[in-house]
Formats: C-alpha cells, sequence, structure tokens
C-alpha cells in the first residue's frame, strides 16, 4: 500500500524559509521522478518542483530561484527547501509521483503552509 506522509508547514513571515519533508512507503521511491505539488483555496493543485530518479530539478516560474528540492533515496523521502517564502506561496504542499498519482488513493493528507504577517 502507497503511503505518502508529508510534514513540515506551518505559519511563516513573508521572506521567511521552511523545508518540507515527505516519507514515502510501500514503493520502490528511487525509480521514480517525484514532485511537489501545492493547492490553494479556490485553485488546482498544481506541481511547482520535480526531481528524476537521478537528481534531476525543474521548476515552475513561480518558484524559480526560491524553492529547492531534494531527495534521499537512502531515506525514500523528498524534501522541499522553500525561502523567501511569499503571501502567495500560501496552500497545502503534497508530495506524488512527478507524472501524476502513484496510484489511486496515493495522496497523502498535505502539509498547510501559511506565509502571513
Amino acid at each position: 500500500q502507497v503511503q505518502l506522509v508529508e510534514s513540515g508547514g506551518g505559519l511563516v513571515q513573508p521572506g521567511g524559509s521552511l523545508r518540507l519533508s515527505c516519507a514515502a512507503s510501500g514503493i520502490i521511491f528511487s525509480v521514480y521522478a517525484m514532485g511537489w505539488y501545492r493547492q490553494a483555496p479556490g485553485k488546482q493543485r498544481e506541481l511547482v518542483a520535480r526531481i528524476t530518479s537521478g537528481g534531476r530539478t525543474n521548476y515552475a516560474d513561480s518558484v524559480k530561484g526560491r524553492f529547492t528540492i531534494s531527495r534521499d533515496n537512502a531515506k525514500n523521502t523528498v524534501y522541499l527547501q522553500m525561502n523567501s517564502l511569499k503571501p502567495e506561496d500560501t496552500a497545502v504542499y503534497y508530495c506524488n509521483a512527478a507524472s501524476g498519482p502513484i496510484a489511486p488513493g496515493s495522496w497523502g493528507q498535505g502539509t498547510q503552509v501559511t506565509v502571513s504577517s
């Protein structure tokens, strides 16, 4: 059974930083390109960062230069370092395969990020 557990969110002031983690189980983690997604209220879920099995990364224009995705295959974990946070980064953040859900029902509970003064 696929399980993705996100953590590390919170309330932060504009300009602040957070580091999100996503622990995966039930999959051969190392073969998957993984992604971080976010969903703001009233908006569709969007992919903001992806990392291939070999470590190549891509970012949405909205986060390029501020967010860094990384992975530790030994720990089955993918990370998102978020710097210079803006109010428009406020959303629930999820991880999953970069190409879409690994399996039906594989979305985790997400982690809430709120950027506000």
